[in-house]
This record gives C-alpha cells, sequence and structure tokens, in this order.
C-alpha cells in the first residue's frame, strides 16, 4: 500500500503547482467528491455552481479553478482553496498520493509454478498459485496477481502489473508501466477458419500479441494473437472492460476504446481514436488518427481522419442527428400532408363543379 500519512495543503499545493488561499498548514487526511466528503478530506470544484456545493460540503479544502478568489471575496467562502488551472487534473494527481499501490514488493510466493530459463529483474512480486511456463521473462519491479498465468516466451516490462486471473498466452509481449486487470486473456487464436465443402477448417495462429507502454487494458479484454505477425496495441491506449480485439488489430497509439466493443480481424486505428461503448467495426476497416466512433456505431467501412461518425451503419454524426431531428418531426408532417391531401380532394371537387356549372351555362 502506498503511505497513506496526513498532508498538509501547502504539499498538496507542491504537488498540483497550485496557490494556496487559506491555511497551507491544515492536515488532510484523504480526498473525497463533494457528496462524500467528511471533515479532513479535501474535495474539487470545476466551475463556480460546484464551488458553491463545495463550500456547503464537510469538506476541509477545495481545489478550485483559478480565478475563482474573486467569487470567494464576493461571497464570503471561508475554506481553504487551492487554485489551479486544472481542478480535475489536480484532482487527479492528489488521488494518486492516496491510492492504494499497484506494485507489490512481495517477492516469489512458494506455491508459484515457474518454467525453465526464467529471467526477472530486481524487485519482482509474483502472487500465489501463479504459473508460468518456460523462457518467461520480467523487467524490475513487475507485480504478477494472484493465480496469473504467463505462457512460454511471455516477456513484460518494467512496473507493469498484471491483475489476478490474466492470461497471457505463448510469445504476449507487454511493454513498461502497464495495467492489465483481472480476467483479461492476451493471445489466445485469432478466429480463423476456411470453409470447404460445408466444413470449417481452423487455419493456424501463428502470429502473438505486442503491447506498448502506458497501456491499460481493463477486465475480462480479450485480445487475439496474430494469424502471422503480431496484433499490436500501441503505447499510451487504454482499453475498457469487456472489448474484444481481433486478430491482426493495428491500435496506434493513445487511443481509447470504451467497454463492449468488438473489432475483427485486421482492424486498423489510428493514433488518438475513440471508440464508444458496443461500437463495430469490421474487418480489415481503417478508422483514421483523431476519429470518434459513436456509442453502439457499427462502422462497415473506413472512417477518415477526424471524423465523428454514429450509427449503423456508421454516418457523419451531425447527418445522424439531422435525420433523428426530422424523425421526431414526422408525425407533425404526415398531419400537415394528410391536412394538404384534404385540401387539395375539396379544391379539384369545387373545380369539377364550376366545369359542370360552365358547361351548363354554355
Amino acid at each position: 500500500m502506498k503511505e497513506t500519512r496526513e498532508r498538509t495543503v501547502g504539499e498538496l499545493a507542491e504537488v498540483v503547482k497550485g496557490r494556496v488561499f487559506g491555511d497551507p498548514l491544515m492536515l488532510i487526511r484523504g480526498i473525497a467528491s463533494i457528496k462524500e466528503a467528511q471533515s479532513g478530506d479535501i474535495t474539487f470544484a470545476e466551475n463556480r455552481r460546484f464551488l458553491v456545493n463545495a463550500e456547503q460540503s464537510s469538506a476541509s479544502a477545495i481545489i478550485a479553478p483559478n480565478g475563482a478568489t474573486g467569487e470567494v471575496a464576493a461571497q464570503v467562502f471561508v475554506k481553504t482553496m487551492i487554485a489551479v488551472d486544472n481542478p480535475r487534473l489536480a484532482f487527479a494527481q492528489i488521488l494518486d498520493l492516496f491510492a492504494p499501490e499497484q506494485y507489490l514488493a512481495r517477492g516469489i510466493d512458494p506455491t508459484a509454478v515457474i518454467g525453465s530459463d526464467f529471467r526477472c529483474g530486481a524487485n519482482a512480486s509474483i502472487g500465489a498459485q501463479s504459473v508460468l511456463g518456460e523462457n518467461v521473462r520480467l523487467g524490475e519491479n513487475v507485480t504478477i496477481h494472484a493465480l496469473a498465468y504467463l505462457g512460454d516466451d511471455v516477456e513484460i516490462g518494467d512496473n507493469t502489473v498484471i491483475g489476478p486471473h490474466v492470461t497471457l498466452l505463448r510469445g504476449t509481449v507487454i511493454g513498461e508501466d502497464c495495467l492489465i486487470h483481472s480476467g483479461a486473456v492476451l493471445g489466445a487464436d485469432g478466429f480463423g477458419y476456411l470453409t470447404i465443402g460445408g466444413k470449417h477448417r481452423k487455419i493456424p495462429q501463428i502470429g502473438h500479441v505486442l503491447v506498448g507502454d502506458h497501456v491499460e487494458i481493463g477486465a475480462n479484454v480479450t485480445i487475439d494473437r496474430a494469424r502471422t505477425g503480431a496484433t499490436r496495441i500501441g503505447s499510451g491506449t487504454k482499453i475498457d472492460n469487456l472489448v474484444h480485439i481481433g486478430h491482426n488489430c493495428d491500435i496506434d497509439e493513445d487511443c481509447i476504446i470504451i467497454a463492449q466493443v468488438g473489432l475483427a480481424g485486421g482492424v486498423e486505428i489510428g493514433h488518438g481514436a475513440i471508440l464508444g461503448g458496443q461500437a463495430g467495426v469490421k474487418e480489415q476497416a481503417k478508422i483514421g488518427p483523431g476519429a470518434v466512433i459513436g456509442a453502439q456505431s457499427g462502422v462497415m467501412g473506413d472512417i477518415p481522419a477526424g471524423a465523428f461518425v454514429s450509427g449503423y451503419g456508421a454516418r457523419p454524426h451531425k447527418e445522424v442527428l439531422r435525420t433523428a431531428a426530422s424523425l421526431s418531426q414526422l408525425p407533425d408532417v404526415l398531419k400537415k400532408m394528410r391536412e394538404m391531401e384534404q385540401r387539395l380532394t375539396a379544391l379539384e371537387g369545387e373545380n369539377t363543379n364550376l366545369k359542370s356549372q360552365a358547361n351548363k351555362d354554355a
């Protein structure tokens, strides 16, 4: 666990590069949301409305946006504040100070099973009943939690944490400072079959999974090994729970992939792209850098860089919004059309009567 000693407001301000208004020697024991904060906690407020709520909370101190001091003077706020440019970032930085330590320097549990030619850096921690295959390589300060399985030829970089019940199959390579949560499976066979005469013949999957640095992979994520070569996850990418990534996908750096996304084989995702929850992407599709795929979208083709698409199949988001707005107006449009039809029928009747009268007069 990280040391959780009390910290002064002044010490916290140094961490977040903020200015203190009030008592810099006030001791802070924890950090909490506005609703949950108690005496001794620090909370944060992003704007004036939240600042008012934070002042009325039980928190002892507030992380506030720069410029809030004028509002404080005008409204006679009394709580100690740390003023920063980005309160949400400062909140995250202080959370890190109070968070439990992911790395556990506990050595190798005697119940762990380790294959031949095992090598690891200093301060490795391998939990109870973990199983490591042959030729496994661990960097410094690596934590393998209980009941994890690492297959033959797996490599893990410095400071990476592998959660309980994680499975890293043959040849999987994980970079530095990664966090892989419970139940994730990396390196299972890709879904590859050749149908001949109505029978499905398995295509061997002989590649591996390659994960860069500073990657976080959520609980129960599955990332398939490549048919040949590598299924690649770029450095800085964050993957939410229950995501499936098919064989030979190539995900660039700093992407965000939210829960229950499914990527078919061979999908390419450009730098910084964001995929909303439950989006699905067909095989071999290319999503450009910076593109945003809306939740529950069905991507059936390539998406250009910087585009924001949604719907099934996914179309430009503004077009989807216009279509949705039009659909909401459809009942009124149909009502007006019926009224126009009735008026037109009446006019046609009047016209027929006028023609008939004109013929009689003639």
